[in-house]
């Protein structure tokens, strides 16, 4: 896919998210005011920029999981078309965002242009991620 094409795939995914959000949102609410964010951090020098573009480019595995369910080996023998498997989530419950298999977000799912894709509604600070690791 160019740039191009990932731009536009991007913007229609920003747009069905905006009117998703404006259309839940009704006439009832306003939005609240925010201020503007400033970049307060010092500049980053040019090793530092380096470095940063070094990590840039290295691949991760993102992937939702709807929920977990542990089954003896037997049963999963047995599995076949139509089987269900029970998980551990109830419906409607936000779905995890893992990359490399660690938590980082929950989120819901939506679908645009006949695409499933996911709303993030929480985003694990760095500090709880860390907190997990040990």
């Amino acid at each position: 896919m160019s740039i191009s094409e990932d731009q536009k795939l991007a913007d229609e995914w920003a747009a069905a998210l905006s009117e998703d959000v404006a259309a839940q949102q009704g006439d009832d609410i306003m939005a609240a005011p925010l201020d503007e964010l400033t970049d307060s951090a010092a500049p980053i020098s040019d090793d530092e920029r380096r470095k940063l573009d070094t990590i840039m480019d290295i691949p991760v595995t993102i992937s939702m999981e709807v929920g977990r369910s542990q089954i003896s080996i037997r049963n999963l023998l047995q599995l076949n078309q139509g089987s269900v498997v029970e998980l551990d989530r109830v419906a409607g419950e936000s779905l995890d965002v893992m990359v490399n298999g660690t938590l980082i977000a929950h989120g819901e799912v939506v679908v645009v242009n006949d695409k499933f894709g996911i709303r993030l509604t929480d985003v694990i600070s760095q500090t709880e991620r860390i907190k997990k690791l040990r």
